[in-house]
């Protein structure tokens, strides 16, 4: 018997996985040092709860690169379906996704146990040597929910996204969001609303509430397991220390100093600073009431829900510092092997006097972070004294005035050595001229001290204070767009987001002043 060339032909190749069935495959649920790996005391295995006719909302194709696949991708409803939880395959039991467990301080109030309420970790992609972990927030009930139904809506997903983009080009540590998932489930918050799923991605979601939630139940090995996965996956230099969870927790103060500096250099405001809020990497994490400070003012409260102002602005360094020490005493318990030699009253005392100490790492890195940080912002290349206090001049009459914090910074590079000819953009924005001039002449003539050209100087200025932050009214904006099936604005502010410093002509309007309804616009917990 004879085959033809045509019937030769016929023989079909195997087929290519689908892109998506290639990226689920990618994620791996079981891998022996992943966060996974700490077992059943850590965490729950559970499949998300599905969402009715998924659609795409958003996607940052930087993190689906850094995933290992493209952005376009995205346009197979199959992206929609895995990333609302509705995976196009089931999983097998042993590599289910996951909720954690976690307790932590609420508002300065010890709440108990809590946990991943509404976020399902999906394991983690290794691409290009570095390893990301995936958790969807909004993905339905755990054992954790508190009687919340888990699930997370459009308006909160959108300012995650969004504010995520924001900060990384800030150049803020902070987790990412891959994309927001939308669909028309009704979810009830202080009005109906619908549901979303936003995609987090972050090398580890671990928090500090993780370490108090096994210190407040007296499970020191499950503690010691859990640091210890933190130091070798993150900290592996801590190995090398006498006492390897001292080192620690003077790492994880150092990148909280950093962090808090960081906030207040851009007048951004967390909102919720709950220790269960609180990365022990060090990144801006949990978007929820956050926002951008638009008329300065040192007491402002971002979060509607916070009537005392614990978190106001003013307040974060000192809650950074407060949550510190909640961590401190967590980790006691693994303090002090190198004093096994010595009494109990004395190895106490010697490891109370080293957490206290490293704390107090916190001040000495905290000020000298935001001293360079401003004098970066306000053109100062050399190291002088009184630097501090001009700076703080600047905001006592930016406070008086509620001048807009990110205009007010940016339109300073337009000052000139020797005149006032580019002070109106800036002196435009106080109530009280005189009082802005008296620190502009000051100003003026600590740059004059310097020998950086006013051009050079504006450069540098203008690479460090941003021209486009999230504003509360452009989030707005993009999410009553998005409620009409409009994805457009969320797109255009992500875009321009990620160039923060630069001048975008085209996106002139994304820079200005807030409309008079922006000052209605309230954030609270509820999202």
């Amino acid at each position: 018997m004879s085959f033809s060339p045509s019937s030769t032909a016929a023989v079909a190749e195997p087929a290519s996985p689908a892109p998506v069935d290639s990226l689920l495959a990618s994620i791996e649920t079981d891998r022996p040092d992943a966060f996974v790996s700490l077992g059943s005391a850590f965490l729950t295995r559970l499949p998300a709860a599905p969402l009715p006719e998924p659609y795409l909302v958003g996607i940052s194709a930087d993190i689906a690169a850094q995933l290992g696949f493209n952005a376009a991708d995205a346009q197979d409803p199959a992206f929609a379906a895995l990333f609302a939880g509705n995976p196009t395959r089931e999983w097998p039991a042993e590599k289910l996704p996951y909720a954690s467990v976690y307790s932590g301080h609420q508002f300065g109030v010890w709440a108990g146990q809590l946990g991943d309420g509404r976020a399902i970790g999906l394991g983690e992609i290794e691409h290009d040597g570095k390893r990301l972990e995936l958790q969807l927030k909004g993905a339905g009930r755990t054992p954790y929910s508190r009687m919340g139904d888990g699930r997370a809506v459009l308006r909160s997903s959108i300012r995650e996204y969004l504010c995520s983009e924001a900060m990384h080009h800030l150049g803020i540590p902070t987790t990412r969001a891959m994309c927001v998932i939308g669909s028309d489930q009704p979810v009830r918050r202080e009005t109906m609303e619908t549901a979303a799923v936003v995609t987090r991605v972050a090398p580890s979601f671990v928090r500090f509430g993780h370490f108090e939630h096994f210190y407040t139940n007296d499970r020191v090995d499950e503690l010691r397991k859990l640091a210890d996965h933190v130091i070798d996956r993150f900290y592996p230099h801590c190995r090398k220390a006498d006492d390897p969870y001292l080192a620690l927790l003077n790492e994880v103060t150092l990148r909280t100093a950093d962090l808090m500096a960081d906030w207040q250099a851009v007048g951004f405001c967390h909102g919720v600073m709950n220790t269960d809020n609180m990365s022990i990497l060090g990144l801006t994490i949990d978007y929820g009431p956050f926002g951008f400070i638009d008329g300065f003012n040192a007491n402002h409260i971002c979060n509607h829900s916070d009537s005392q102002g614990r978190y106001a602005y003013k307040m974060q360094p000192q809650i950074g510092y407060w949550n510190l020490f909640c961590l401190a005493q967590a980790l006691v318990p693994l303090f002090g092997a190198q004093y096994d030699g010595d009494n109990g009253d004395k190895r106490n005392e010697k490891i109370i006097e080293d957490a206290q100490r490293v704390l107090e790492g916190f001040k000495d890195r905290f000020a000298p972070a935001l001293e360079r940080l401003m004098r970066a912002k306000l053109g100062l290349a050399e190291i002088r004294e009184g630097d501090d206090k001009l700076v703080s001049r600047l905001f006592e009459v930016m406070n008086a005035n509620r001048a807009d914090f990110t205009l007010t910074l940016r339109n300073l590079a337009k000052m000139r050595k020797a005149d006032a000819s580019g002070d109106a953009p800036v002196r435009d924005l106080f109530l009280d001229r005189a009082a802005f001039d008296v620190w502009a002449n000051d100003y003026r003539l600590r740059v004059s001290e310097e020998t950086r050209s006013d051009e050079a100087r504006a450069n540098a200025m203008n690479a460090v204070n941003p021209k486009y932050v999230l504003r509360n009214h452009l989030a707005e904006n993009a999410i009553r767009l998005a409620k009409e099936k409009d994805f457009s604005e969320v797109e255009r502010l992500a875009r321009v987001l990620r160039n923060p410093f630069d001048e975008q002509p085209e996106f002139e309007a994304y820079a200005g002043l807030p409309p008079d309804w922006a000052s209605d616009l309230e954030v609270s917990c509820s999202s």
